[in-house]
C-alpha cells in the first residue's frame, strides 16, 4: 500500500472506533490552545490585508472567522489559520518540527462548521488530522526542516485529513485527498529569514490547501496515490530519501496529540531552553541582569538559523532574535505580548545586555534535536561568579507540561483583551464541553 492509502485505511477504521478519555482530553487541550494562539494573531498585518484581499469571501457561506464574520469554508480556514500562527504562541509537536494546531484545528474547525457538525465529530477530525500529518513529519525528518517550513507543508495534510473526515469521505476518496494535499504543499524557511509578515500565510495557506483538497477528492478528483513515497515523490523532492516503511506503525496505539508541546513564552520555540536555562540560573543564583558581565548560549543548528535577529528593528524581528528574547526573560521575568510593545523594544537594559550575549552551536544538544530541545547557558557575573546550566527541556515539553490551569490562565491572558473576559471564559467552557455539543456555533 501507498502511504496515503496506509492513512486512509486507518480514517475509516478511525471512524468507528471510540477516543478514549485521555485522548478526548488532550484533543480538548490543543482546542484551547489553539484559540489563545487565534486571538492574538487577529491584530496583525497578515491577518488585516488577508481579510481585504479575500472580500468576495467574507459575509457568505456557512463557515465564520473567529468573531463571527460568514465566510466560505476556504476562506475562513485561511484567514483563521494564518491568525493561529501569527503571534507565534502555537502548539508544536517536536519530532515533526511542526505547528499542527494553527492548520489542523482551522481546517476542521471550517469544516465542520460548513457541514453542520458536531462538536465530537470536530474533535474526532482534530485528532485525525494531529495523528496523520506529525506521522509524515517525522518521516520526512531534519533534512525536510533545513530548508521547507513544516507548519506550511505538513499542515497542509493536517488540515486535509480533518476536513476528510468532517466531509465523510469513503477510503479510497480520503486517499485522493491526502494525495492532492501532497502537490499543494508548501512554504520555505527563506520566506521569514528577512522579513516575517509573510510567515503566518503558510498555516493558513496549508488549512485552505487541505479543505480544497478534500472537497476535491469528494466530488471525485483524482491524484496520484504514490506522491509521498513514490520515485519522483514528496520524499524524494523535500528530503533525502525517507523510509515510510513504519508511517503507520503505531497509528492507534501511540497518540501523537497527547504529546504536544504548549508554549509558555511567545515567540520562537526555538528561544525558549535557552530562556528557561536563563531563568533557571538566575532563579537558582539571585543575580539581577545587570550583574552580567556575559552570557553564553549553546544552542542546536535550527536556533541559530531561524532566531538569527541580532538586533532586531521590528517586533516581528524580535520574536526570532535569540538575543533579545534572553535578555527581555531576564529583564523583566518574562516573555509576553507586552514585550513586542515598541517601549519593551527598545529598553536601555533589554539592549544594553544582548551586546553580552553569544550564541554558538552546542554540538551535544544539536544531536538531539528535533526529539529534544535544549540549551546550554553559561552566565558570568560581574564580581567573577560563573555558573552553568543544561536546560534539557522547554517548559510546556511533554517532560515539563503546561496543565490545564496553565492552558485556561494562557487562554484568558491572550483572549481576553480581544474579545472581552466573560466572552474569553464562555470560548474555555465551550472547549471543555465540545464532545456534548450538537454544533459548533
Amino acid at each position: 500500500m501507498y502511504t496515503t492509502e496506509i492513512f486512509a485505511r486507518y480514517a475509516a477504521e478511525f471512524r468507528q472506533q471510540p477516543l478514549s478519555e485521555q485522548v478526548l482530553h488532550h484533543a480538548k487541550r490543543a482546542v484551547i490552545d489553539w484559540y489563545a494562539s487565534l486571538f492574538p494573531g487577529l491584530d496583525t498585518d497578515a491577518v488585516r490585508l488577508l481579510e481585504q484581499t479575500l472580500a468576495e469571501d467574507l459575509d457568505r457561506g456557512r463557515a465564520r472567522l473567529a468573531q463571527g464574520r460568514a465566510a466560505t469554508a476556504r476562506a475562513a480556514a485561511l484567514i483563521n489559520g494564518t491568525a493561529a500562527h501569527a503571534a507565534e504562541v502555537d502548539d508544536s509537536f517536536r519530532d515533526a518540527m511542526y505547528h499542527p494546531g494553527a492548520a489542523t484545528i482551522a481546517a476542521a474547525l471550517a469544516a465542520g462548521q460548513d457541514v453542520g457538525a458536531t462538536g465530537a465529530q470536530f474533535l474526532r477530525a482534530v485528532v485525525l488530522g494531529y495523528e496523520v500529518s506529525t506521522r509524515i513529519g517525522v518521516v520526512m525528518g531534519r533534512p525536510h526542516y533545513k530548508f521547507w517550513h513544516n507548519t506550511g507543508t505538513m499542515g497542509a495534510f493536517g488540515a486535509a485529513a480533518a476536513a476528510g473526515s468532517l466531509l465523510a469521505l469513503d477510503e479510497a476518496s480520503f486517499a485522493h485527498a491526502l494525495a492532492l494535499a501532497g502537490t499543494f504543499t508548501a512554504g520555505l524557511q527563506q520566506a521569514f529569514r528577512l522579513e516575517t509578515m509573510a510567515k503566518p500565510l503558510h498555516a493558513g495557506r496549508a488549512a485552505e490547501a487541505g479543505v480544497m483538497a478534500a472537497q476535491l477528492a469528494g466530488r471525485g478528483m483524482r491524484c496520484s496515490l504514490d506522491v509521498l513515497d513514490g520515485e519522483h515523490g514528496l520524499g524524494q523532492a523535500m528530503s533525502t530519501g525517507p523510509d515510510w516503511s513504519q508511517v503507520g506503525a503505531t497509528l492507534g496505539q501511540d497518540f501523537h496529540i497527547t504529546r504536544l508541546t504548549f508554549k509558555n513564552h511567545i515567540g520562537c520555540g526555538h528561544t525558549f531552553p535557552a530562556i528557561d536555562g536563563a531563568l533557571e540560573l538566575q532563579r537558582q543564583h539571585g543575580f539581577a541582569a545587570a550583574d552580567i558581565e556575559r552570557l553564553q548560549l549553546g544552542v542546536y543548528q535550527p536556533t541559530l538559523d531561524i532566531a538569527g535577529h541580532v538586533e532586531p528593528r521590528t517586533a516581528d524581528e524580535a520574536r526570532f532574535s535569540l538575543h533579545y528574547m534572553v535578555a527581555t526573560a531576564l529583564v523583566h521575568g518574562s516573555v509576553r505580548l507586552s514585550a513586542f510593545e515598541p517601549a519593551r523594544l527598545n529598553d536601555p537594559a533589554t539592549r544594553a545586555l544582548m551586546t553580552r550575549i553569544t550564541a554558538a552551536l552546542d554540538p551535544e544538544v544539536d544531536a538531539g534535536f528535533p526529539g529534544r530541545r535544549a540549551a546550554r547557558v553559561e552566565v558570568v557575573l560581574r564580581d567573577g561568579r560563573r555558573f552553568t546550566h543544561l536546560q534539557p527541556d522547554r517548559k510546556g515539553d511533554p517532560e515539563l507540561p503546561l496543565t490545564d490551569e496553565d492552558l485556561e490562565g494562557k487562554l484568558m491572558e491572550l483572549a481576553s483583551p480581544v474579545i472581552g473576559e466573560a466572552e474569553a471564559r464562555a470560548v474555555l467552557q465551550r472547549c471543555w464541553n465540545l464532545n456534548e455539543r450538537a454544533t459548533l456555533a
